[in-house]
């Protein structure tokens, strides 16, 4: 069975999750907009967005350090109470999502795509433009092709639409919204930063060869 556009906005509106949750729930139905609600439910997501309007005002933040030291994450996840915040399965929570950033490659540059700067867009629209030129199509076949590249890069880019890496079934804000249907209380991710050990530092790149050399003249 198809569906509309209008159909999806409509199990968004019923259920509170993103599009792509409501797109690929409705492909899973056929179409079916109270299928797709039951597919949700069981999936543990739309219990978890009707919470998606309340305030999550406390939270822990948490460090993650790789083993070896050249990778680290420090990032805030925020819920509703205090005491939720102290709770075991809300650590390891947010410890598992901080292990996805250090994890993940590409590394999430934003939370969420409604985070993503028109800057980064424009940027990215103008490479993908010209690569699409190159193999000369016609204008509105590189429209699409610039637009789907968009969407790969939003998945790169974007923590919340990134696979989730412990299991990759789900997305991380999809594990999120388990998680909040689990706890009972709102969660999200509020920021994060990323360090690699020497990124941005120009390294020594020498010449073996010719320092092999040099070195033989001197003797």
């Amino acid at each position: 069975m198809s569906y509309t556009a209008n159909d999806v906005k409509i199990l968004r509106e019923k259920t509170g999750l993103g599009m792509m949750d409501c797109k690929k729930a409705m492909d899973e139905c056929d179409g079916d907009i109270e299928k797709a609600i039951t597919w949700l439910r069981k999936k543990g997501l739309a219990a978890g967005a009707k919470k998606a309007d309340r305030i999550a005002a406390e939270g822990i933040v948490d460090a993650y350090i790789h083993p070896g030291g050249r990778v680290a994450v420090f990032i805030e996840v925020n819920c509703e109470t205090d005491f939720v915040a102290k709770t075991e399965v809300f650590q390891r929570m947010v410890h598992e999502i901080a292990m996805h950033c250090a994890a993940h490659d590409p590394q999430p540059v934003f939370v969420r795509r409604d985070e993503v700067t028109p800057d980064f867009i424009e940027k990215e629209k103008e490479i993908a433009r010209a690569q699409a030129e190159a193999t000369g199509k016609p204008a509105n076949i590189i429209e699409k092709i610039v637009e789907g590249k968009m969407n790969s890069i939003y998945k790169d880019s974007c923590l919340y639409e990134q696979a989730f890496v412990m299991n990759p079934d789900l997305t991380v804000e999809q594990y999120i919204s388990q998680k909040t249907a689990e706890i009972g209380e709102k969660l999200s991710v509020r920021r994060f930063v990323k360090w690699v050990m020497g990124e941005g530092l120009e390294k020594r790149k020498d010449d073996f060869a010719a320092e092999v050399a040099a070195q033989m003249g001197n003797n």
